[in-house]
């Protein structure tokens, strides 16, 4: 018996819309005017809803730029426990990262992308975010691995995994600076022959 999920209800979907039509208002604004130069108010203003409604949504204003938290979580995960059969955790991390940085490359991006890495603020913001996916990794390599869930291998590996993305976003060639820190990740620093 296969399980089946039901469509959310009215109330779900109205409270999605409205989360979603917070993050467009900010993005729209952030863009247009410089992350510093919007308030909260101006937000609230523009997607037509209180400052309680905004604040049960998002945790503050750094966190309207990021919406996308779950679900990069859930991929890494996926990542590992779900990559074909064969291929090594490493690899598979490997493949991940190089396709968001593909993604992150798409020119609808490009302006998103310049908010951050010109926001201070947003750039610390989003290293935080990012690695604060380190913990679920690491369970997730130590579960695949048959490894304690606090084994220090596994955390290294989910550590340096997600810097390896961090690093390549100040690089002048982010692929090849994902492809050298895997490299090292898998062979270590003797393999650098």
């Amino acid at each position: 018996m296969s399980e089946t999920t039901s469509p959310p209800g009215r109330r779900e979907r109205k409270k999605a819309a409205t989360r979603q039509a917070i993050a467009d208002a900010a993005l729209n604004l952030f863009l247009e005017h410089g992350y510093d130069q919007v308030s909260i108010r101006d937000i609230c203003e523009a997607a037509d809803v209180s400052t309680t409604t905004l604040f049960k949504h998002f945790t503050g204003k750094e966190a309207l730029v990021f919406d996308e938290e779950g679900d990069q979580e859930a991929a890494l995960i996926a990542a590992v426990l779900e990559r074909p059969a064969g291929r090594s955790i490493v690899a598979a991390l490997r493949a991940h990262m190089l396709s968001r940085l593909a993604t992150a490359a798409d020119p609808a991006f490009a302006s998103y992308k310049r908010l951050i890495e010109g926001t201070p603020a947003l750039r610390e913001y989003s290293h935080r975010m990012w690695m604060r996916h380190e913990t679920a990794l690491t369970r997730a390599i130590a579960q695949d691995a048959g490894a304690a869930a606090d084994d220090p291998a596994c955390s290294a590996l989910a550590h340096f995994a997600l810097e390896a993305l961090a690093l390549a976003h100040g690089h002048d060639d982010p692929p090849l600076a994902v492809e050298t820190a895997f490299d090292l990740l898998e062979n270590g620093w003797n393999g650098r022959a």
